[in-house]
């Protein structure tokens, strides 16, 4: 057997790496209009050398120069200043004159802090458990149980540990702990402490008072049918009507299968549509949403320092080093908002049929065409609309929307298969409810229309669509 010994050897080997000021271009790229809002406060903090400018102050002011090259350092960066020094001064007086005119004031900060103070901070479900728990009449001992009981219910109030392993963790009786869970089943809200589904809607029947009902019985021994509204199986079960398994299945329907989720701190997510639709003359025009981020450019005050003869050195090169960084921020910003520009435009002209008459006339579009058109990578059209959201006459809509293959027809024409989905949802609205459609139906009536596609494509365009097959929709 060979021995085996550790021993160190050099390789050469290619490799790619990207830069951090490319992959910082990527990232501003594919991020949405908010988090680069975000991401340009935070480097204004970091970088003394940029400053938020008016929105008034065009991009030809705010926009840099190229960052010099090593070769040329001190002839590019004199050029670059001289450049620089001739932007306008006026937003510093007013700046100032703002200041003054308005001082921030004692009452000012009190005002800020007390609508601070003012924010609603939402109460959690453990939280809430807690105090039912301390105004309970449950004993020390037992209230202590409670607080480990509660600590292992999840947020929609469904308990995660088995009574079991809470007794072994109390170190007591299984008993007990079932006592003690029956008490905080009784909190609020109805449901909570449940260890399954079926527990959590018997829980919440009990507290209405529909116990010894056919909608219990139906939750105690039928609740898998019930998912699959196989109404006529659990009718001829339990020996009653269809008529009435369909009431029994509207009472349980009013449960709430995750009583948990009124209590949930989730942060509604707000969408800031990155481009603007409108209308001019008989003509759809794309406007860039410019007015959520921060105008960013070169402090003068700075380029100021770099010029000072009394300044070192030392800082000349930190101030060189950190406006070279701010440079390409700002160029970053240009760059991503002239492709998400010019993007958005392709997808405008070849969508315009859509705006104007809805998803019907939506055209098939992949990112291929699009980067084909635009002169960028396939991977940058997939990024630059990724999060970004448009804005139309009509309504906002995920930039991605506009990207969907297309299906050929009898005739040669191509169209998209949101179009066919549309389609394919009209028929179900549209279908008898003594006869609906089955898969093979929906594709021969598609078949005349010229739409030839697989009764598979069909059944999951229909499952995308959320609609339940044909002996479901009885």
């Amino acid at each position: 057997m060979p021995s085996q010994t550790l021993s160190l050897a050099q390789t050469q080997q290619l490799q790619m790496v990207l830069a951090p000021q490319l992959r910082q271009s990527l990232e501003m790229l594919q991020v949405p209009i908010l988090e680069l809002r975000a991401m340009i406060q935070k480097e204004l903090e970091q970088n003394p050398t940029i400053e938020e400018a008016p929105a008034e102050v065009s991009a030809e002011q705010t926009e840099p120069k190229e960052p010099a090259s090593e070769k040329d350092k001190e002839l590019e960066f004199d050029k670059e200043f001289e450049a620089l020094s001739r932007i306008d001064d006026e937003w510093r007086d007013y700046f100032f004159q703002n200041i003054q005119n308005s001082p921030y004031t004692k009452d000012d900060a009190e005002r800020r802090q007390f609508l601070l103070d003012s924010l609603p901070q939402m109460e959690s479900l453990q939280e809430h458990l807690l105090e039912q728990l301390s105004m309970s009449d449950l004993s020390d001992n037992d209230k202590q149980i409670g607080e480990l009981i509660i600590g292992n219910i999840n947020d929609e109030a469904y308990l995660t540990t088995s009574t079991d392993d809470l007794a072994a963790s109390a170190n007591c009786d299984k008993h007990q702990i079932e006592d003690v869970l029956s008490a905080i089943q009784d909190f609020h809200p109805i449901g909570v402490g449940a260890r399954d589904l079926r527990e959590c809607l018997l829980l919440q029947l009990e507290r209405l008072g529909k116990t010894d009902t056919l909608a219990e019985n139906i939750v105690k021994d039928h609740l898998d049918k019930l998912a699959g509204k196989k109404f006529n199986d659990i009718a001829k079960l339990l020996q009653v009507s269809v008529e009435d398994i369909q009431h029994a299945a509207k009472i349980i329907a009013t449960l709430d299968p995750k009583p948990g989720r009124i209590f949930s701190a989730d942060i509604a997510t707000y969408i800031q549509p990155e481009v603007v639709v409108q209308k001019v003359d008989g003509q759809y025009v794309v406007v860039l949403n410019d007015d959520q981020l921060p105008h960013v450019r070169i402090s003068k005050y700075y380029r100021d320092m770099l010029s000072d003869p009394t300044t070192t050195n030392e800082v000349k090169s930190y101030i060189r080093e950190r406006i070279r960084s701010g440079a390409f921020l700002i160029k970053s910003i240009h760059q991503r908002q002239s492709t998400i520009y010019r993007i958005a435009s392709e997808i405008v002209k070849t969508q315009t049929d859509f705006l104007e008459h809805g998803i019907s006339h939506l055209k098939p579009l992949t990112m291929a065409e699009i980067a084909r058109i635009v002169g960028v990578h396939e991977t940058t059209v997939s990024r630059a609309v990724s999060g970004k959201y448009m804005k139309t006459p009509n309504q906002i809509y995920d930039m991605k929307y506009f990207f969907t293959p297309g299906i050929r027809t009898s005739d040669g024409t191509e169209i998209s298969n949101k179009t066919v989905r549309d389609i394919i949802a009209t028929m179900v609205d549209n279908e008898s409810p003594s006869a609906p459609l089955s898969d093979q139906d929906i594709m021969e009536l598609l078949q005349k229309r010229g739409i030839n596609i697989a009764r598979r494509t069909i059944a999951k365009y229909r499952l995308a669509l959320r609609i339940p097959p044909s002996h479901m929709r009885k």
